[in-house]
């Protein structure tokens, strides 16, 4: 039985100022096994960017994180001073952001920014800590690894950025990735090779890994789990293969069926009407309400609990209840 190496319970993530707040991430829950990789689906506005900030320590004022617990590998990260966090990311824990660009210190040159987490957490010397630097170059696919190491980002084409991004990331071995969006600013081409070079890297070093993406093509070929986010809130998880295959909530329904399907010309693709609703304008009860094709009178005034729908799998949708199905379908009959 496999142990989790990340757990986080009920977490929220609140931006205030001196007339309102909100929680851009309300009252989430969820864990990441070791060796396994976890995807976090949704669109933009959603908060899976946030959630992995608030996990890594990286929220800015006016944003306050809190929540039960956010326990990695047996700590609790919210009881963590600035300095212990700090001990932590980039050595236990890493992040690899979606813009490598505006990620890397332009006045730098790449051997040196990789260097910083091994001289900082290895206390690494000078000749041993650019040998390591050459060599994790190396094991992300880069070419003249001893030539680039002085090279500057803007030097580097944008596959080459991410891989460096990618280098900087697994300096120090770390147990836990979070990679938010890695591929986004890639053509195709290169986004296969990074996430093959993410999945070989994962599978060599026994590490685990948080996949933050909105491409579902994506979490199909790289993640054994799925969490579907919508307005701050979980509301479908489960294994990848169930949750694809068989989506219980309307939202992933939607997701899915906007997609291209290979094999048909369609003059025009399905969409979800609408968008996601800013924090301060959700709704009473489902957030999803007000762009779900199947919304019933209680979905505006209780918010869903995570509803199990299989050995593993849980949405937080009333439909999920069987009396509320029942009660639907009588609904749709008589109207």
């Amino acid at each position: 039985m496999k142990s989790n190496i990340l757990e986080v319970k009920n977490l929220k993530t609140t931006f205030s100022s001196k007339r309102k707040s909100f929680n851009a991430v309300d009252g989430i829950s969820f864990h990441v096994e070791k060796g396994e990789t976890l995807g976090i689906v949704g669109e933009s506005g959603c908060g899976k960017s946030v959630t992995s900030l608030s996990i890594m320590g990286l929220v800015k004022s006016p944003g306050t994180v809190s929540g039960d617990a956010i326990d990695f590998d047996g700590v609790n990260l919210l009881n963590l001073s600035k300095k212990e966090m700090r001990n932590l990311r980039g050595n236990k824990m890493s992040m690899i952001f979606q813009e490598p660009m505006t990620s890397l210190n332009p006045v730098y040159s790449v051997g040196n920014q990789i260097s910083e987490s091994l001289k900082v957490h290895k206390k690494l010397k000078g000749s041993e800590r650019k040998e390591r630097v050459v060599n994790l170059l190396k094991q992300v696919g880069i070419p003249r690894a001893d030539e680039i190491y002085h090279n500057y980002p803007h030097q580097l084409s944008g596959g080459m950025r991410q891989r460096v991004m990618i280098a900087m990331a697994m300096a120090c071995d770390p147990t836990l990735i979070i990679a938010d969006e890695p591929t986004t600013a890639l053509d195709v081409t290169i986004q296969a090779q990074i996430l093959e070079l993410m999945k070989e890297l994962q599978l060599s070093k026994g590490m685990s890994m948080i996949l933050i993406t909105h491409d579902l093509g994506v979490v199909s070929e790289v993640c054994d789990r799925i969490i579907v986010m919508y307005a701050g809130k979980i509301v479908e998880n489960g294994p990848v293969k169930e949750v694809l295959i068989n989506p219980s909530h309307p939202y992933t329904q939607g997701l899915l069926a906007s997609l291209p399907k290979k094999g048909h010309k369609e003059d025009r693709l399905n969409f979800i009407p609408g968008q996601v609703p800013a924090p301060l304008n959700w709704a009473e009860g489902c957030r999803f309400s007000e762009r779900c094709p199947y919304v019933m009178e209680k979905c505006l005034l209780d918010v869903p609990p995570l509803i199990k729908v299989k050995e593993e799998q849980e949405s937080a949708c009333w439909l999920a209840v069987k009396e509320e199905v029942k009660e639907y379908h009588e609904l749709v009959k008589n109207t």
